[in-house]
């Protein structure tokens, strides 16, 4: 028994020399960082002569920051060329001419991005980020051609009826332009009419902002809205009604195939994924005829 445990844990010269080497070049691996240290000391960076050429550079500039601190989309260009513009679809290179920072013009380019347009020149002063220092720098600048002609828009105290204007009756409202337009009525068409003015701000691009704007300019006829033939539409044609998922569309399919038509509002209550907060809002669009 001797003699094979001998001859199981015996080794030859070359696993030997093997093993020796193995060695070796696990401690030269472990080895190598404290060499490189010792051959390459890292420098040692003097804070206090940053500090002092940020000083130099703050005192050339008129004792006014450098901006070193500020956020670089948050610079502003501080030789500014002021020249006669218009706001709308205006380069971002003009903007920043003009003396707006990265940030501003973003801000400006996402507006435009969504429908917006300037009418007015107070228009730009209602863009968020734009301070009242930097419309009143601009403000003599800002050319709209066609804002004194007032032909196309209304009249004070003069007022629009939302479920019956075509796109373009609904231009003349201060505040809307062809592309906001287009959605109104796309989206009310999807919808079956408004109930309430405030449903405006479901049309993409329509804030708070913007609809306080034009609320004042438009009335309201909710008799106009054209409901839903719950009983007879197929998936496709109801899937189209902006307050109902694809998800909850198809449900109120499969529920009617299996019961039956509905008779009102109530049998809708069966549907687990109709919660109460979507029937009050549906319900008004709803015939069960």
């Amino acid at each position: 028994m001797k003699s094979g445990l001998k001859s199981y844990l015996s080794i030859t010269k070359r696993q030997w020399n093997g093993i020796v080497v193995l060695l070796l070049l696990i401690v030269a691996v472990l080895a190598a960082p404290y060499f490189y240290r010792y051959l390459y000391k890292d420098s040692v960076v003097d804070f206090k002569d940053i500090e002092k050429d940020i000083a130099l550079l703050k005192q050339a500039n008129g004792g006014k920051d450098t901006g070193v601190d500020q956020t670089p989309s948050d610079i502003k260009i501080t030789q500014t060329q002021l020249f006669v513009f218009n706001p709308n679809n205006l380069p971002a290179e003009q903007w920043k001419q003009l003396g707006f920072s990265d940030k501003q013009i973003g801000i400006i380019k996402n507006y435009e991005a969504k429908g917006g347009h300037f009418y007015r020149k107070a228009d730009v002063r209602k863009i968020y980020g734009i301070t009242a220092d930097d419309y009143h720098r601009i403000e003599n600048y800002i050319s709209i051609p066609g804002e004194d002609l007032s032909s196309n828009k209304l009249a004070p105290g003069q007022t629009i009826e939302l479920n019956s204007a075509d796109s373009a009756t609904l231009t003349k409202v201060h505040g809307i332009g062809p592309a906001f337009a287009q959605r109104i009525v796309e989206y009310r068409k999807r919808l079956g009419g408004f109930l309430h003015k405030e449903q405006l701000k479901e049309v993409y691009g329509i804030d708070e902002n913007k609809y306080h704007d034009m609320q004042a300019q438009l009335t309201l006829n909710p008799g106009l809205i054209t409901q839903i033939d719950v009983n007879h539409l197929d998936f496709e044609a109801l899937r189209k009604f902006p307050y109902l998922t694809n998800k909850q569309t198809n449900a109120v399919i499969q529920y009617r195939t299996q019961h039956g038509n509905y008779r009102s509002i109530n049998d809708m209550r069966n549907i687990v994924i109709l919660d109460e907060t979507i029937l009050r809002k549906i319900e008004p669009y709803l015939s069960f005829k």
